[in-house]
């Protein structure tokens, strides 16, 4: 257990917390909820980049830290976005459904996409593209936007820009799936 992966497994535990004090918040308000939320949030997100360099710089990339590391992006965001998608009794700006469909349209085909790999293969690989990291941030920044209530008008054009991106890096990560996946068919299958 590298201190990499001890930080990723702290990130997944902040998601419940994070959760429930956005669910706090939604529900009966309460401005001590929302804050803990976006603070809860920022550890979390900041701590993407804090295992991330430990992972590197220390050499302490594992196979767990590769499974581990983008399962508590994927909770912590897909998560946000759908609570702040969903009706917030008026208290946050929504964040615009479409972005949080293309978000979940474009992880539900990855996922089945590298099951596909990996059942096939036993070695499924996808090396992050930049569009990926970009879109990540993106879809951070709505999150964070929206908890501290900032601009509404900017949170359309911030959630424009991560649908694109998002939907850019899921064009960009299928065709590169599907390689995997002809590559490792059958032959004469």
């Amino acid at each position: 257990m590298t201190l990499a992966n001890k930080i990723t497994i702290a990130r997944i535990l902040l998601v419940p917390v994070f959760v429930i004090e956005l669910l706090n918040y939604t529900g009966g308000g309460g401005e001590v909820h929302r804050w803990i939320a976006l603070g809860v949030f920022l550890l979390a997100a900041i701590g993407d980049g804090v295992d991330g360099f430990v992972a590197r710089r220390f050499h302490q990339k594992t196979e767990l830290g590769a499974l581990l590391d983008p399962l508590a992006d994927k909770l912590l965001l897909v998560l946000g976005l759908i609570i702040l998608t969903l009706d917030t009794q008026s208290r946050l700006d929504r964040i615009p459904l479409w972005l949080t469909a293309t978000v979940l349209a474009r992880d539900v085909c990855l996922v089945l996409l590298m099951v596909l790999v990996g059942a096939m293969s036993h070695a499924a690989r996808v090396r992050p593209h930049w569009t990926g990291k970009v879109a990540t941030v993106l879809q951070m920044s709505c999150v964070v936007w929206a908890l501290l209530k900032w601009d509404t008008e900017w949170l359309f054009w911030l959630a424009v820009a991560a649908t694109a991106f998002t939907a850019l890096s899921g064009l960009i990560y299928l065709p590169a799936g599907l390689a995997m996946v002809r590559a490792k068919a059958p032959a004469g299958g």
